[in-house]
């Protein structure tokens, strides 16, 4: 396993990490999560992504349970969650303080942790004025409840905005972003961001790496049965996949036959590709099977193959 520092921070992160959302507490038993998470650990990866509303908090129920029978010690490994959707009352909800520090301390109780390593606001809440939540996260930060907090999706501008609060008030700022990042959702990271990681250090922990399952190579016809995207209450994903699958597929087919030429499947191809960004801090994996797991932990080592030569012809494919 490679690792990482996340953004300027001192703490360290593998280039690989696992997330929970979907898998955990929905999609799989309680037994296969527990095994993707010992191999995961058993292979370097040490940090696990969680959120809120991952399941309604079950997903962190699941992975609390999972680290007291691991009984691996804190110091060894990082864990997150994520805030905004907590419930469906009026102050269940946003960024508001009530909500951010209520929404820890159940994360905290769910996950069977004395803290947080990471802490992140997972969307930017247009309700709230941004100096609340900043003032918040950075209480418990000071508390030794979260160790450091970040934000998730959020603009450049909205980054921008927190520093400034955090200066202005003396307060912590956000050391990182989670973005989606992949072949084809590059904009973000690549482009809005860009002046960030020099001005503030910005780290990024970046989720959908495989475009929810189209860099796999598996979905030309759309979503297959027993996928995420197959799952109930994700029709908006099953839409959004087969959609994606037919604009697309050339562009997966032709990715697929430069992943072949180097001996890697797609998916440990796009995995790799994602790791070649020096600005992206872990690649956050979704897994629903061990194997499936142990595939993509090679991405890690694949990475040497991707050449400049490799990397100026995916972008000549996909473009920048």
């Amino acid at each position: 396993m490679e690792y990482r520092r996340l953004g300027k921070a001192g703490v360290q992160v593998s280039a690989l990490s696992l997330g929970s959302w979907v898998t955990f507490g929905q999609q799989i038993s309680d037994d296969v999560a527990a095994e993707l998470m010992r191999t995961a650990y058993e292979n370097g990866v040490n940090f696990f992504d969680n959120a809120e509303a991952y399941a309604s908090g079950r997903s962190e129920t699941v992975m609390g349970n999972i680290l007291r029978k691991m009984a691996w010690s804190h110091e060894t490994f990082l864990v997150s969650s994520k805030v905004f959707w907590g419930g469906k009352l009026p102050n269940q909800e946003g960024l508001s303080r009530k909500h951010v520090m209520e929404a820890c301390h159940n994360a905290l109780r769910r996950l069977q942790v004395e803290y947080l390593d990471l802490y992140f606001c997972h969307r930017p809440d247009p309700d709230t004025p941004i100096e609340e939540t900043v003032r918040a996260m950075s209480d418990l930060i000071h508390q030794g409840k979260v160790l450091y907090w970040g934000t998730s999706e959020w603009s450049a501008q909205e980054i921008t905005q927190a520093h400034a609060v955090a200066r202005e008030c003396h307060l912590v700022p956000p050391t990182m972003e989670q973005p989606m990042y992949n072949l084809f959702g590059r904009q973000r990271v690549e482009k809005e961001f860009a002046r960030l990681y020099a001005e503030y250090g910005l780290g990024t922990t970046i989720w959908s790496p495989l475009a929810s399952g189209l860099l796999t190579g598996k979905h030309k016809g759309g979503p297959q049965e027993g996928t995420r995207a197959t799952l109930k209450d994700y029709d908006w994903l099953k839409e959004q996949m087969a959609r994606e699958a037919k604009e697309k597929g050339e562009k997966v087919q032709k990715l697929g036959e430069i992943a072949k030429e180097l001996g890697l499947s797609l998916a440990v191809f796009s995995l790799a590709w994602c790791l070649k960004n020096p600005n992206v801090s872990t690649v956050i994996l979704g897994a629903s099977k061990v194997a499936q797991l142990t595939e993509n932990l090679q991405a890690v080592e694949a990475q040497a193959k991707l050449t400049p030569d490799v990397m100026k012809r995916v972008d000549e494919l996909v473009g920048i």
